[in-house]
């Protein structure tokens, strides 16, 4: 069952990442994540999704890959639903799975016209379902693709803050980088800012224990921000423990504002202009 809507933004804004085939149940959270099952459970639809976002001002929707099915079926909805791209690639908990073959699909699709990202890829210290030497071979493959095609590089970066802006810095990074559900603090956050990469801020930035968060939100300026749900997961207070959908995306966006001293949707409106310097014209 849906929560409760929020009010509607004043401003036109995006959901920067989200992963709609286990929105709608078109896969199984691997994780058996009971937020995630029960968003399963409630059967939406991706139109309906839809519908209910930009219900509250969110127009526009990043559904991304983890996996090379996910990444083809996220490809296939961009291109059938207005206002929905496509992010593809191998999630670093399946390194393992990110063959040459693989990796060149990856590409193929990355190349398509609505897909506007490659991720989410990165390093996960937090599980070990993949091996360090395979995350880090397949994050370095996936950087290798976004520059040659051009598109955004979407960071999967879990207890591995390090490592990730090591190899950024080793490798030379893309034109657009962006740390998906950024989960760093304020030294992290200005380190990021040095070097140009996207801070996108979920659910969690308005949680109590999160203040280091926040800190993070404060030193990124606006026009390096986005917001994001990772919907079904990481749903924003007061709804935790609920699935998270785009239609909450006021809430954090809203939370951010407050932080920044800034009125939501005069922050609305720069995120939503730094949309299409990430991902391209929409």
């Amino acid at each position: 069952m849906s929560v409760p809507f929020p009010e509607a933004l004043g401003a036109e804004v995006f959901d920067s990442h989200c992963h709609l085939d286990i929105m709608v149940g078109e896969r199984k959270a691997s994780s058996g994540d009971p937020v995630a099952l029960a968003a399963q459970a409630a059967g939406a639809s991706v139109d309906h999704i839809v519908e209910e976002a930009r219900s509250v001002g969110v127009t526009r929707l990043v559904t991304i890959g983890y996996d090379l099915r996910s990444s083809e079926w996220g490809a296939e909805i961009a291109r059938d639903h207005e206002g929905v791209y496509a992010g593809v690639a191998i999630h670093p908990n399946e390194a393992h799975a990110a063959t040459p073959e693989v990796l060149d699909r990856i590409e193929e699709l990355a190349r398509l016209p609505h897909v506007r990202a490659v991720g989410e890829t990165g390093l996960d210290f937090f599980r070990d379902w993949a091996s360090k030497d395979d995350q880090h071979a397949s994050f370095r493959a996936h950087i290798e693709i976004a520059k040659r095609t051009g598109k955004a590089l979407v960071i999967h970066d879990r207890d591995a803050h390090d490592a990730v802006l090591d190899v950024l810095d080793e490798v030379g990074a893309p034109d657009v980088v962006v740390f998906h559900s950024y989960s760093g603090d304020a030294e992290m956050a200005e380190r990021c800012v040095r070097a140009g990469y996207y801070l996108s801020f979920s659910g969690p930035v308005t949680y109590k224990n999160a203040g280091y968060l926040r800190e993070a939100a404060k030193v990124a300026p606006a026009e390096l921000i986005l917001v994001e749900t990772d919907a079904p997961y990481l749903p924003p207070t007061p709804h935790r423990g609920k699935p998270n959908a785009p239609y909450l995306i006021p809430l954090t966006l809203r939370r951010i504002a407050e932080v920044k001293d800034t009125a939501p949707e005069a922050l609305a409106e720069i995120i939503n202009a730094n949309g299409p310097r990430v991902f391209g014209d929409w």
